[in-house]
């Protein structure tokens, strides 16, 4: 068996085994651990398919990112994780047959389009034509014909992220929060306190 196939069922064997692992791990931080996991596995994959883009971006902006956004979030939010076990217990079965549908239509969709669909009729052009490396390519039409939706991802994110943060600077009380006017209007007078020693006495409280 050629190094590359190996490769290939090792790397869809992790991603599957992380993505159960992600919904079924009973700590929340773990699952967000298991996930970078899939997607480092998922980006392996991207490069034995030859696209290196691809896989740079699944793990610059979901593992650098998204994912590490999800693990602060996680960690700083006081959540009550056994209310959340209830209801995924809850509402499992639904869950479960929402999945098993969407797993069959997708199934339906893969099978129908590789036999006699549009892939069959059409099959894709040359991603690199004129001897134009992937990542070339695809730049030259990210930010040409798409760079609309480019930048509306980019500020989806930004939302994303600022709405992280309002939810980790939620009031508790007895925990001291800082004041950054206070802190930015602070003058040296109000900030330190020169105090004169005199030879041979200490300072006294």
């Amino acid at each position: 068996m050629p190094v590359q196939a190996i490769a290939f069922y090792l790397l869809a064997f992790v991603t599957i085994a992380a993505g159960l692992l992600v919904v079924s791990a009973r700590n929340p931080v773990h699952s967000v651990l298991f996930l970078i996991t899939a997607f480092f596995s998922a980006a392996g994959l991207f490069v034995l398919l030859g696209a290196e883009f691809l896989a740079m971006l699944l793990v610059v902006v979901y593992v650098g990112a998204v994912a590490v956004l999800f693990l602060f979030v996680v960690m700083m939010l006081d959540v009550d994780f056994a209310e959340l076990r209830q209801g995924f217990v809850q509402y499992l079965p639904f869950g479960g047959l929402i999945a098993l549908v969407i797993a069959i239509e997708m199934v339906m969709v893969v099978a129908a389009v590789a036999t006699n669909g549009a892939a069959a009729k059409n099959p894709l052009p040359n991603a690199s034509p004129g001897g134009v490396p992937n990542t070339e390519a695809i730049g030259r039409v990210l930010y040409t014909d798409y760079v609309f939706f480019f930048q509306l991802a980019g500020l989806v994110l930004l939302v994303a992220m600022i709405g992280a943060i309002v939810l980790t600077l939620r009031h508790k009380p007895g925990v001291k929060r800082q004041d950054i006017g206070k802190q930015v209007a602070r003058t040296p007078k109000t900030g330190m306190e020169l105090v004169q020693i005199k030879p041979g006495e200490g300072i006294s409280e």
